[in-house]
């Protein structure tokens, strides 16, 4: 231990500091995320399209598609909840696809 304490101005800019080293990766990671919650919604759109014409010319919804729409539900709250420091994992492709049940 030393005998000389550190200054509270050298103790606040410490944790400053390594604040700011910690939100380096999730900048990168929001950035990243940002790029998938874009390119999720452009996919969801499509799955909605390509079930609208199905259901047009079969009376029916495909069991798989709406299966994949309510996973890329998910994964797009986990991305909205990741965006707005909701929750602190970063969303697939780093941790799991949520599960559609």
């Amino acid at each position: 231990m030393s005998d000389h304490p550190i200054p509270p101005d050298q103790d606040h800019a410490a944790a400053v500091q390594g604040k700011k080293r910690r939100l380096i990766p999730r900048v990168i990671y929001m950035v990243l995320m940002g790029l998938a919650l874009h390119l999720a919604v452009t996919l969801l759109f499509a799955v909605a399209l390509v079930q609208l014409l199905l259901s047009i010319a079969s009376d029916e919804s495909n069991e798989r598609l709406r299966r994949f729409g309510r996973g890329l539900g998910r994964y797009l709250r986990q991305i909205a909840d990741f965006l707005s420091f909701a929750r602190e994992d970063v969303p697939f492709p780093f941790n799991e696809w949520p599960d559609a049940d």
